[in-house]
């Protein structure tokens, strides 16, 4: 069994330098946002709780990031917690608010986003958050308000829907106030106002779902309007640096024509 072990490891780092072979630099995404889906389906195999699936998920996301970094990756969304999310049992749901909890501490903790220049947001409706955890985001968010070389983004209570239903507001109030006229209003004029404005890009270029699931489910449905989309058949805790690789290496394979 050990030897089997052994040499597994052998051709997972052998495959893994060629994968990193095979990768163009001057070709790689700039924005790469992932749902993270399968924790529950992982807990539920390895006869655990399903937070302890969320568990492993969130330190999981530290071994991703270091990844993206290493790659020179500027902007990487979460997508960790859906407004969906609050109808699952109490139980569950305050699990993962504590999982949230502890990555914001470990993240003020650390000097990582320092050492990196990463700016952290937290994109959703975040009233709906527990109050602590809003003190939280707002803490990290004020930390890392100057750094500008790595953008972490955060999707809690966030809903693709709701986003654009909260920038159509908005412009609404500046139409009621005299402010905007309703001609003005174009695309441009509705991206100043997502949640995601902050962004040097908005648009992901390619979008990573695991757990094997083909769908959006409700995240950044304005900006992955021409984000490539990657359907991984491993659970998020499951999920490995050759994986990502994987992924990079078939995003520079496809020709991206926007419609033309």
């Amino acid at each position: 069994m050990l030897k089997d072990i052994l040499s597994a490891m052998g051709v997972y780092r052998v495959y893994g330098r060629w994968l990193k072979s095979q990768i163009r630099e001057d070709e790689m995404p700039t924005h790469i946002g992932i749902i993270l889906d399968g924790n529950r389906r992982w807990a539920r195999e390895q006869h655990k709780d399903p937070w302890e699936g969320h568990r492993a998920g969130g330190e999981h996301v530290k071994d991703f990031l270091e990844w993206c970094l290493n790659l020179n990756i500027n902007t990487v969304t979460l997508y960790a917690f859906s407004t969906e999310n609050f109808k699952r049992a109490d139980k569950e749901v305050e699990e993962l608010m504590r999982v949230y909890e502890k990555a914001l501490r470990d993240v003020l903790a650390s000097d990582v986003l320092e050492k990196y220049k990463v700016r952290v947001m937290a994109i959703g409706r975040r009233n709906l958050l527990p109050e602590n955890l809003q003190k939280l985001i707002a803490e990290v968010e004020e930390s890392t308000r100057k750094n500008s070389s790595f953008y972490l983004n955060v999707a809690l209570a966030y809903s693709g829907r709701a986003e654009i239903v909260d920038a159509t507001r908005e412009l609404a109030e500046l139409v009621k106030e005299g402010k905007l006229e309703p001609g003005q209003i174009n695309e441009e004029l509705i991206e100043a106002h997502l949640y995601t404005k902050h962004l040097p890009q908005q648009e992901p270029d390619l979008i990573i779902r695991t757990g094997n699931e083909s769908r959006l489910s409700n995240f950044l449905l304005w900006q992955a309007a021409y984000s490539e989309l990657f359907i991984v058949d491993v659970y998020w805790p499951e999920f490995r640096q050759i994986d990502l690789q994987r992924v990079i290496r078939s995003y520079q394979l496809r020709n991206r024509r926007y419609g033309k």
